[in-house]
């Protein structure tokens, strides 16, 4: 999208997050001014009179909010359409946005990358990319999974987190006969729990730790595998050291996987990217700053990793 273009959507898009903003402070004084208007009724002791304005005014505050939500939905769509999505060509014009694709909870278990079973995972903001000769792709995801208890007024639902952040996927250009799993030192115990439960092909034997001799790997990461020599290929002193600069980079400890023909990469992020403003304004010449560097840094695990260099072929 030429520059002028780009900004003409920019403009377009200002107005309508103005206008969501009116509605939905609208919607917070509304609501606001009948909490206090019913209490004040209660307290004051003109309770009827009080509890019929409060609902009034939360009424009103509930439509408003109600129209603000609406209408934010296209607004973000057409951020992601229009902003995002010339920001990615500019990027690598090979870059395209899905917002509503993403990893599912099949592929996620697939990974191998958490420890705990998802039972559920919501993720978005799919984007496919090609650098050189190694097509990948990479989305946000949150996983979580569930927990229930009793107690006196029936059972209970609880939902926690196993991870937040972005899945990075690439073609590895070679199919893997076993499965080899790299997280960080301290989730090694869950990973033996993790090839119990999902690889059950597997004997007790065959998914075993694989000892590596890059001491500095070995402190951040533990690596199990049904196929130690297979992971040693994979696993060479290079890659290692690269997967240890690649985790330097990132603020929390990465976690990684190789499955058919699959590299998968975790990296936990607090930040949910590619999302629109409501009550800052779009015309921020630092509006994408987060969104671009995340991106770079994801293009930037092929380099690092070296993936185009095929030594291997499929088979």
């Amino acid at each position: 999208m030429p520059e002028q273009d780009s900004q003409a959507a920019l403009l377009e898009l200002e107005e309508q997050r103005l206008a969501i903003k009116t509605t939905k402070l609208r919607s917070f004084y509304f609501m606001a001014a009948g909490v206090l208007l019913a209490a004040a009724g209660l307290i004051f002791e003109y309770q009827l009179p009080g509890i019929i304005g409060g609902a009034l005014f939360l009424t009103t505050g509930f439509v408003f909010f109600y129209k603000g939500s609406s209408t934010q939905g296209d607004y973000v769509h057409d951020f992601k359409q229009k902003v995002i999505r010339a920001a990615l060509l500019d990027i690598n014009p090979s870059l395209r946005i899905e917002p509503e694709r993403g990893l599912s909870i099949g592929e996620t278990i697939r990974s191998g990358l958490f420890s705990t079973i998802p039972d559920r995972v919501s993720s978005e903001d799919q984007i496919t990319g090609r650098l050189g000769k190694t097509v990948f792709c990479f989305s946000e995801v949150h996983a979580e999974y569930k927990t229930t208890t009793r107690t006196k007024n029936g059972t209970k639902e609880t939902w926690h987190d196993i991870f937040r952040g972005i899945v990075f996927v690439a073609d590895f250009n070679k199919n893997f006969e076993g499965v080899t799993v790299i997280r960080p030192k301290d989730a090694g115990a869950a990973i033996s729990a993790w090839f119990a439960k999902n690889v059950p092909v597997l004997s007790s034997s065959s998914h075993q730790l694989v000892q590596l001799e890059n001491p500095d790997f070995c402190k951040e990461f533990v690596t199990y595998s049904s196929d130690q020599v297979e992971a040693r290929y994979i696993l060479t002193p290079l890659m290692m050291e690269r997967l240890c600069e690649l985790n330097s980079r990132s603020e929390y400890t990465i976690a990684a996987s190789f499955i058919d023909h699959f590299m998968f990469l975790a990296f936990p992020f607090d930040t949910n990217y590619f999302e629109p403003p409501v009550f800052k304004t779009l015309l921020d010449p630092n509006l994408l700053h987060d969104d671009i560097e995340v991106v770079s840094f994801m293009l930037s695990i092929v380099e690092t990793l070296d993936l185009n260099t095929r030594i291997w072929g499929k088979k």
